[in-house]
């Protein structure tokens, strides 16, 4: 098979080739570092490489395959982890210039778990600093760029990630969320990302009980979602939060009768401002849906607080981590981060304990409101790609952006309640620029969201428009 063809298939299809003995792990691994070095310097979007070492672990998985040791579910595929994630013995920066030459130690548990499955890491992709922001810049490595369109933002702060699988330079991709950085890149780039619930692939964490950000996964099929998930969901006992059910739950098949399944179609997440093409291809969701037998309806929960409650717990949860930074390398730190860590510096004891009673509330309404519909579906941003020039939109339909993640409401809105989310592509605005449909299911029903997006994808077809930069 030509190298650039193997780039084109998707994980599973990769995977079942190299167990069929139809394609190395060394042919699999070959390509896709031929289409990195092809593709990787226009769209920036993996900073550290290990080519060699990538190579060397290849050639150590076709060992491994003749003499029938399989090490697991992603045996011999190519993966890299959001530059935020720490990967012993390999650079982490966070997108930050005090840690430009950090070496972790110590690997993350869903780093670990990639390896255990028996995937490849063949380096890290890039993100915001800090993670913070849904728009993938930094000061150590600059922009990454939207394939669909290079003068346009790649979104974040899995940016990185998102534009690696649209590339074709990875099958699988590892990511985080906490305000939408696994849902909003994929949303920009034409793939697929997946917030699982909190605790669904856990992470060891300063704080241990935080349920705001997750890790999870990307890819460019539903899947190949669940086929990553599978490897690196269930429980560890490192976690206080993780939930029990094993990875292997995803394994099984995605496939459904949606005959009669009630769903709410949730427009503009009770009066956001969402631009025109978004909405218009957001709408088009709705028939195939329909077609699928479901039963959609125009609904709304009740998003009071929402926003308070997601901006005090996210400057709360900043302030803690990151404080001890601001007091010993403040000039090194972006603005939109200091104002952040200071703002949950002065928070009150008080206003914490109030944001977590509100989204207590917040949560048993939309909890109500499920118990008629068994998903939501609404935009997963309320734009499209916008120029990578600039660090956020500033308004909306006319109507002014207060702060730098205002422009990101449909996204955080759904974080603060746990629920898992997924954006699957949904079509193109007029300029050829992608947009996703955000899913959100119940509580804990991340297989049942898996199963609407599988359905939802087969069905719509929007998924196959490659980059311009592949043409």
């Amino acid at each position: 098979m030509p190298s650039n063809e193997i780039c084109y298939l998707t994980a599973r299809e990769i995977r079942e080739k190299i167990r069929n003995l139809e394609l190395s792990a060394v042919e699999v691994m070959e390509a896709h570092l031929m289409q990195i070095d092809r593709v990787n310097s226009t769209v920036n979007a993996i900073v550290t490489l290990d080519s060699a070492r990538a190579m060397d672990s290849a050639k150590a998985a076709d060992s491994a395959i003749a003499k029938g040791d399989y090490t697991g579910p992603l045996h011999g595929l190519p993966t890299a982890v959001k530059d935020i994630t720490p990967t012993k013995g390999m650079r982490t920066t966070f997108g930050s210039p005090i840690f430009k030459d950090n070496i972790p130690n110590q690997d993350a548990i869903i780093v670990e778990r990639i390896k255990k499955a028996g995937a490849i890491i063949i380096g890290k992709t890039n993100t915001s600093e800090f993670a913070a922001g849904s728009h993938t810049f930094n000061p150590v490595f600059g922009a990454t760029l939207n394939p669909y369109d290079t003068s346009k933002t790649s979104g974040g702060s899995s940016g990185g990630a998102g534009v690696s699988l649209a590339c074709r330079m990875l099958p699988i991709a590892a990511g985080t969320d906490l305000g939408g950085s696994l849902r909003n890149p994929a949303n920009f780039n034409n793939v697929v990302g997946f917030r699982p619930s909190p605790g669904r692939v856990p992470d060891v964490s300063p704080l241990g009980w935080d349920t705001l950000g997750v890790q999870g996964p990307m890819a460019r099929t539903v899947e190949d979602i669940a086929l990553f998930l599978s490897a690196i969901a269930g429980p560890d006992s490192r976690s206080p939060i993780s939930i029990e059910q094993p990875g292997a739950t995803f394994a099984a098949p995605l496939e459904r009768d949606f005959s009669g399944v009630r769903i709410a179609y949730v427009p503009d997440l009770d009066g956001l401002p969402v631009d025109s093409r978004v909405a218009s291809i957001i709408e088009t969701s709705v028939g195939v849906l329909e077609s699928l037998g479901c039963i959609v309806e125009q609904a709304t929960p009740n998003f009071s607080n929402a926003d308070e409650v997601f901006k005090t717990l996210r400057a709360w949860r900043t302030a803690s981590v990151r404080a001890e930074l601001l007091k010993e390398h403040r000039g090194l730190i972006k603005g939109t981060i200091i104002d952040e860590i200071e703002t949950g510096l002065k928070l009150t004891s008080i206003a914490i304990g109030r944001a977590e009673e509100m989204r207590t509330t917040y949560f048993h309404r939309v909890r109500a409101f499920m118990e008629t519909y068994e998903f939501m579906v609404m935009p997963v941003n309320q734009v499209p790609p916008f120029d990578v020039t600039i660090e956020y939109p500033s308004e909306i339909n006319g109507v002014q952006m207060e702060t730098y993640i205002d422009w990101m409401k449909s996204c955080y809105y759904i974080s603060s309640l746990g629920q898992p989310a997924i954006s699957v592509p949904c079509g193109f605005t007029p300029e050829g620029l992608p947009v996703g449909l955000q899913i959100v299911g119940r509580h804990h029903d991340d297989f049942g969201v898996l199963q609407l997006a599988k359905a939802f994808e087969r069905t719509s077809m929007f998924g196959e428009r490659l980059p311009g930069v592949l043409h």
